[in-house]
């Protein structure tokens, strides 16, 4: 491994311990005795008045006392005495510390203690890991600063785990031998040093196959995009563990793209950008992670599922449409083999019950007829589900059953319990370790498949050369937007139109016989729209009337409208009928602007059937996006309807995507709400632009 940044942080020459104690359960105890148990090569100091010897090792009255300034200090100090410790560190230019204490004094005064330390270890140009985290093991390395007991960790692996929560990290590699660990770092509060740049350091590790991260946010958005962009390009999966999706926006918006778009969106878009695999919980982190690292890759096809209860076998389909897995369908050949040696009343079909009577031929009959489905060209992994046998051991015949499924169709093949089981079961952790994982629950496995499948997808699409937006277009719309003025309508569709978007061109009126002129210029059947200033949702108040088929009519339609919302309005021609969509932008405070792609129209909120992108992106991706909606049966045509012209809205909202790239400086908020997409078109109906000024936005958002 080459240099990296992070190497006197993660991999130091030397390492002095302030605090270093004998006092069982503190921090100072802790740290001293998992650097020594971890085999750590390096010099260690411990640091204590108090002692002269430590742990076989001489023990220092001070740093200026050591016969070298350490790469790394690890604290274990009271909080109240940190911060003149922290000024010695600084003093004698250690490049880089640990400090897992809360860094909070009951009696403290602004700035707060945690705010001087960021300050002072920020200024100081210090790698810092923390505060209030657990440290890290490097075990590939051999460097563990953790000041808590710990399980031991001295077999390097090929899953590396970065996390914002202690326990997160603690609770799983402590408990869980499936995990082969190279790379564990509690990250804390991240006072100097954020996830991103651990990311990088774990990328970087030739042994890393798989990245896990607990996230609760991104303290550097623009580091941690670039960190998940190098793992997609170095084709490393990542999987997260993102908290607080369920938090409301943080501010109110004015438009619909805004109200939907909440704190989670954006990471959602993030994650999808790069390949990223989202878990929903502890457990189902862990699966991801050790068939990520167990049984990524994965070829063409789906799943095939080896059973010996019928019940179960039904309970996998079930389980598996609601995962969105795909079970292989057996082909002729395939299914003709496994009528040779099923007995006869077991139907060969995928999921198969292969166990019938039982009796001493079973086990071959299963171990047959796995082989035979893992060889089906529709197969890309397999699966033998099970239920444990007393004292929640395994049955040593299944795991025969994947060892040779896996030797004659050299795909990966896996061992999942029916029910919970016990990732410290040395059976199971060695079955893991070569190569044969042994899972707990049907559920968690199947969301691993998926993540398996979504991520080898990922890795299948082909990027595609975006063109570049009009110069011109661009910096008079920079020009314009800056001022943070919400536009009119018709000005913003002319945004659009110039950036290539399929629009409307309504024109302004604001007297009975411009209404008229209007009205002959566009053409019958025609829509009457207020443009009343500050008007934002128009439908909500009556201001749209569509459908005005002659002049008197039109005459009749702006007298009441005008008599309600004021004189001026905008006369368009009727666009094709079709299904109403949306696309919209709301600016995230950590990533920017969002795109926000869905089902439109006035129930837009209502539905919120909608997908997140960040831009710029293509027309393959906004489909992507589209398959994943559930009212998507729609752009299908219904109830005798032609189907939508999907191709044309994928393409407008490719255009639309790069002109919000474009100007992503100055957007605050953008919707527009419907495009109609017809049977051969997209059209953009109307528009509302809110632009940003960046002196009212000093928080960066």
């Amino acid at each position: 491994m080459n240099k990296h940044r992070l190497d006197p942080l993660l991999r130091p020459r030397s390492v002095a311990i302030v605090g270093a104690s004998k006092r069982t359960d503190t921090v100072g105890s802790w740290a001293l005795i998992n650097l020594q148990k971890g085999g750590y090569k390096g010099r260690i100091y411990p640091v204590n008045p108090r002692y002269e010897t430590l742990r076989e090792l001489p023990c220092f009255a001070s740093l200026s006392e050591l016969p070298e300034v350490p790469d790394l200090v690890v604290f274990a100090v009271s909080d109240a005495r940190l911060e003149s410790v922290l000024d010695e560190v600084i003093a004698l230019q250690v490049p880089a510390a640990v400090i897992q204490s809360t860094l909070v004094l009951d009696d403290d005064a602004e700035p707060l203690l945690r705010e001087r330390v960021r300050q002072k270890i920020q200024q100081a140009g210090m790698l810092l890991c923390g505060g209030n985290g657990m440290g890290y093991y490097n075990v590939r390395d051999h460097v563990w600063t953790c000041g808590f007991d710990s399980a031991d960790h001295t077999a390097p692996g090929n899953v590396s785990l970065i996390s914002h929560s202690g326990a997160g990290m603690s609770g799983i590699i402590d408990c869980e031998e499936r995990l082969r660990i190279n790379l564990a770092v509690s990250a804390g509060n991240e006072l100097a040093t954020t996830m991103d740049e651990y990311l990088d350091f774990a990328l970087e590790l030739p042994e890393t196959r798989v990245v896990g991260l607990f996230v609760e946010t991104a303290r550097n958005p623009e580091g941690f995009a670039a960190a998940l962009r190098k793992a997609a390009q170095r084709r490393i999966p990542v999987v997260a563990l993102k908290v607080g999706r369920t938090a409301a926006a943080a501010k109110l918006t004015v438009s619909h793209s805004g109200a939907m778009a909440g704190d989670d969106a954006c990471y959602e878009a993030l994650f999808d950008r790069y390949g990223v695999q989202r878990a929903r919980d502890q457990d189902e982190f862990t699966t991801l992670l050790i068939m990520f690292a167990e049984l990524h890759p994965v070829g063409a096809g789906g799943l095939v599922s080896l059973h010996d209860s019928g019940g179960e076998r039904q309970l996998l389909v079930d389980l598996a449409h609601d995962a969105g897995v795909p079970l292989t369908k057996l082909d002729d050949t395939t299914v003709a083999k496994l009528e040779e040696v099923l007995d006869p009343e077991l139907p060969a079909v995928n999921p198969l019950d292969a166990w019938s009577r039982g009796g001493p031929d079973a086990s071959q009959m299963m171990t047959n007829a796995l082989t035979l489905m893992m060889q089906d060209p529709g197969a890309a992994l397999g699966v033998v589900v099970h239920n444990r046998a007393p004292y929640g051991k395994i049955y040593a015949s299944y795991l025969s059953y994947m060892q040779r499924a896996r030797a004659d169709s050299a795909k990966p093949v896996a061992l999942v319990s029916a029910t919970q089981g016990s990732g410290q079961d040395d059976a199971v952790v060695t079955s893991t370790h070569a190569g044969f994982p042994v899972l707990d629950g049907v559920s968690q496995f199947l969301q691993g498949v998926r993540a398996l499948f979504a991520y080898r997808d990922f890795l299948l699409r082909e990027p595609s050369e975006l063109c570049k937006p009009n110069a011109e277009a661009v910096g008079h719309w920079q020009s314009r937007l800056r001022s943070g003025e919400t536009l009119g309508e018709c000005e913003s569709l002319q945004m659009l139109t110039d950036f290539g978007v399929t629009a409307t061109s309504p024109i302004a009126a604001n007297d009975e016989e411009s209404v008229v002129a209007a009205g002959a210029q566009c053409g019958y059947p025609l829509v009457l729209k207020t443009a009343r200033p500050g008007l934002v949702h128009k439908s909500d108040h009556g201001g749209v009337i569509v459908g005005i088929a002659e002049e008197e009519q039109l005459r009749q339609m702006y007298a009441l409208m005008r008599s309600r919302l004021g004189d001026e309005v905008l006369i368009s021609t009727v666009a094709d009928a079709g299904v109403e969509m949306i696309l919209g932008v709301k600016r995230d405070p950590q990533f920017g602007p969002v795109v926000i792609l869905g089902f439109g129209g006035v129930l837009a909120e209502t539905i919120q059937d909608v997908q997140f992108a960040l831009p710029p992106f293509d027309a393959a991706h906004a489909r992507r996006c589209l398959e994943r909606m559930k009212f998507r049966p729609l752009l299908d045509g219904t109830r005798g309807a032609p189907p939508a012209d999907i191709d044309s809205f994928c393409n407008l909202a490719e255009r639309f995507s790069i002109m919000v790239h474009a100007l992503a400086d100055v957007l605050s908020e953008l919707d527009v709400n419907p495009v109609i997409v017809s049977d051969t078109d997209a059209l953009a109906v109307d528009a509302l632009v809110v632009g940003r000024d960046r002196r009212q936005d000093r928080g960066g958002s």
